[in-house]
């Protein structure tokens, strides 16, 4: 059975979709950019804050489907400037510490939704 996952601590759809879909014990989030939750503008000030507000974003719908970084198994990263690259890395170390990190990722594309440079989506169990 197919169950949705919502919270508010994390930002709301813009457009057709959930925030994340539970099926057989998997979690498959939607890619999700730096918006802020409490304000649903887009975070502006630096590309290190943008990726740590995506990766609290993420943190909280895992939370709300009863995982959490410790059960990702996927991970898909995307950006307009691999030039990024060490310092995504350097951020996104910090919640994937030791050996333990998912399979991943990371590709640079023309554009993102609302015009933001970073998108990461994740899989994971219960």
């Amino acid at each position: 059975m197919k169950n949705i996952i919502h919270t508010d601590a994390a930002p709301a759809a813009i457009g057709p979709y959930n925030q994340a879909v539970e099926i057989n014990g998997l979690i498959y989030t939607a890619g999700q950019i730096p918006l802020d939750p409490a304000t649903g503008k887009l975070v502006e000030t630096s590309f290190s804050d943008r990726v740590y507000q995506v990766m609290n974003n993420l943190k909280a719908i895992l939370e709300a489907a009863g995982s959490d970084f410790s059960k990702v198994v996927k991970t898909n990263i995307y950006v307009t400037d691999l030039g990024q690259y060490a310092e995504l890395n350097r951020i996104y170390g910090e919640f994937f510490p030791g050996d333990d990190a998912p399979a991943r990722a990371a590709v640079q594309v023309a554009g993102l939704p609302l015009g933001t440079d970073v998108e990461i989506e994740m899989v994971a169990y219960k």
